[in-house]
């Protein structure tokens, strides 16, 4: 089938503004007037800057611009206005001449004031954009160092890029126009990766890829629940808890077999899929579904889940840095730039994207929708399935009792350390496992994780090398200590003595360089694991020795268990004691 091209471009502020075919941007009136105060202005330069600084070399996405091409190279802005304006006064404040023009149609105020910049030498000036030139200038004074000029204004001008949307001719504007108003915002990041991505797919091939696309973003409930439209008994078993195909390949011939592919292919050069799928056949076959009362608190957002599955699919290539890459939806556009991938690369980007995301609800921990509480730990470790009796999805634990609970605390224990939805790379390991297995033994899944906990412990917070000077891991650690040959490393752990923690964190006799969380939530996961696997199993005595000999090797008196049997990894701590330890 032929590939239709979507209008969607990346270009630079060079290309947009000042190369190319001479071109005329215009504001129509019922656009706004320019509303950008000096916070805007600032935080956009500001932030601009820290990338040039962070790395001068790369890539800083300032957003979107949508456009409608009237003919004779002029273009109506439809979104975007009011970063396209402060980009246009930002050239000016450089003391640049642009060759592509921005204008103000029938608003000729605006557009003398736009003229007559730096001197504004007009009597009828727009407050708003006057303001605008003298907090771009005073930013650009106060922000960049006199040293960073001149590279910041070529960083500027070549690397700050802006992905321009044309919007086809042919187009419904006023059907476009109520998608942007009940929208009311511009196209997220992981929508312009979406629409890149597909543009390099065919148009079965484009149906298949948006259906997973679209039922991995929903991250509040089980993926199985999302998946109704391609008889999800063929990928998840006739239980819904197992994950049958081999590729994407393989379940694109299960959607010929299931839907009428035709009748879902979209006219991919609209763009109201894109920017509104919740509109989409799509998405109507997903929100139909009436079995979605499974809902859950998700530990990761998508974009950030997005790269996680970029990175296992990245891993293989014989090329890939592991540690270069980020696994922060901030470099979601430049990471999915540099990885570059072919069509048969993106098939499997979106064939992982389903397995992963698989394993992340059924496999990984998410937190209930209920309150912490002392009686309930609101941890979840559950396999959604459908009982063939009940004919209905019903939840169940994954593993049994024993694995259970060191699975829950050692996976709450990552959760609430690491809380953060950028950079979960504990999360990127687990699920590199998972999806390494034809099938999975909860037995050595649960090896692993605490293998994975015994491995950052030992090889990265007890390891100087890897910390900086407040003691909190470098860039990098983690995969250094997991990653061997961009697979996982299950080399026997290195176990460092009681010496090499004094060393690192003092003996506390004087005050620490500091002592990261992890090191405390270990320690909970151990004294824990301590309990259950000995005084738990029988051995409970109060008069003991076995008892005794519990409360001796943590240094205390006897306190009781209830404390045991209630602990778990809450994420609103209500006592900070081991934190913070108060005297007697």
């Amino acid at each position: 089938m032929a590939k239709n091209n979507l209008p969607l471009k990346e270009i630079s502020i060079e290309e947009l503004f000042m190369s190319g075919e001479q071109s005329i941007y215009e504001i129509p009136i019922y656009q706004r007037n320019y509303a950008w105060e000096k916070e805007e202005i600032t935080a956009l330069i500001q932030d601009v800057y820290d990338s040039f600084k962070k790395s001068p070399k790369s890539t800083y996405y300032i957003g979107t611009l949508v456009s409608y091409h009237k003919g004779d190279r002029v273009f109506e802005i439809i979104d975007g206005q009011q970063r396209l304006t402060t980009i246009s006064i930002i050239l000016k404040a450089f003391n640049l001449e642009t060759k592509n023009r921005l204008t103000y149609r029938a608003r000729k105020r605006s557009d003398d004031t736009l003229k007559s910049i730096p001197d504004f030498d007009v009597d009828d000036k727009d407050k708003g954009i006057e303001n605008g030139f003298k907090y771009a200038k005073s930013a650009l004074n106060d922000l960049i160092s006199i040293n960073d000029k001149n590279e910041f204004e070529k960083y500027f001008r070549n690397n700050v890029h802006i992905i321009h949307y044309r919007v086809p001719k042919d187009i419904d504007l006023n059907h476009y126009f109520e998608i942007m108003n009940s929208r009311g915002e511009q196209l997220e990041k992981h929508e312009i990766v979406k629409a890149n991505l597909m543009q390099k797919l065919n148009d079965s091939e484009r149906v298949l890829f948006n259906i997973i696309w679209e039922s991995c973003s929903d991250m509040k409930v089980y993926v199985q629940q999302n998946m109704n439209q391609l008889n999800p008994e063929l990928i998840f078993s006739k239980s819904l808890c197992g994950f049958g195909p081999e590729s994407f390949d393989d379940i694109l011939v299960l959607l010929n077999e299931s839907v009428d592919t035709g009748s879902l292919i979209q006219n991919w050069r609209s763009i109201s899929e894109i920017l509104n799928p919740e509109n989409s056949d799509i998405r109507k076959i997903i929100d139909n579904n009436n079995e979605r009362n499974n809902s859950f608190q998700p530990i990761i957002d998508f974009p950030n889940f997005l790269l996680i599955v970029l990175k296992l699919t990245s891993i293989t290539k014989t090329d890939f840095d592991p540690i270069a890459f980020q696994l922060d939806d901030k470099e979601l556009l430049n990471e999915f730039k540099k990885a570059a991938m072919t069509t048969s690369e993106i098939k499997l980007f979106a064939y992982n994207l389903l397995k992963a995301r698989f394993f992340l609800d059924n496999y990984i921990v998410h937190h209930s929708k209920e309150d912490d509480t002392i009686d309930s730990n609101p941890w979840k470790l559950q396999v959604w399935n459908r009982e063939e009796q009940a004919k209905k999805g019903v939840l169940r634990n994954l593993c049994n009792d024993k694995q259970q609970d060191i699975l829950v605390q050692l996976l709450s224990m990552f959760e609430v350390t690491f809380t953060a939805r950028q950079r979960k790379n504990y999360l990127f390991y687990c699920i590199m496992f998972l999806m390494s297995k034809h099938k999975v033994d909860n037995s050595e899944y649960t090896a692993f994780v605490e293998e994975l906990a015994d491995r950052f412990f030992y090889s990265v917070y007890l390891d100087a090398s890897k910390l900086n000077d407040a003691n909190t891991p470098l860039p990098g650690s983690f995969d250094e200590c997991m990653l061997y040959n961009n697979k996982l490393n299950r080399a026997k752990i290195y176990m460092s003595t009681s010496e090499v923690f004094s060393d690192i964190y003092g003996n506390g006799l004087e005050k620490s360089k500091g002592i990261p969380l992890y090191i405390f939530n270990y320690l909970d996961f151990k004294i824990w694991k301590k309990y259950a696997y000995g005084l738990r199993s029988g051995k409970m005595k109060e008069k003991s020795l076995e008892r005794k000999s519990f409360f001796a090797d943590l240094g205390c008196s006897d306190f009781g268990l209830r404390v045991f049997d209630q602990f778990y990894f809450s994420r609103t701590r209500r006592s900070l004691e081991h934190y913070y330890p108060q005297a007697n």
